[in-house]
């Protein structure tokens, strides 16, 4: 059983003005999960609320977004970089372990 299935009908929500592009886009996402347009719906906006992030058929609660701005920030030269003053910090001296 998807999520999106146990999510009780309480409301009825009505979208007008949605774009053309945007309601091809739900309506293949849906085709494409086998979902009806209001599963798939309530799955975007669960996501996109950070109620929910992709997990398998089941969704879990949305975690550790504190870093997210940083994520894929660096250049090849700017990992190199930190590698490189690592290195010193990596080296296991053989007097001290031995």
């Amino acid at each position: 059983m998807h999520f999106a299935d146990e999510v009780p009908l309480s409301r009825i929500i009505t979208i007008r003005g949605m774009p053309e592009e945007l309601e091809k886009r739900v309506e293949a996402l849906a085709d494409e999960q086998g979902l009806s347009l209001a599963q798939t719906v309530i799955r975007l906006l669960l996501r996109a609320t950070g109620l929910r992030e992709p997990g398998g058929e089941r969704e879990r609660p949305a975690r550790h977004h504190d870093l997210d701005d940083l994520a894929g920030t660096w250049s090849a030269e700017d990992a190199a970089a930190f590698d490189g003053a690592l290195a010193e910090l990596r080296r296991i001296d053989p007097d001290i372990w031995s």
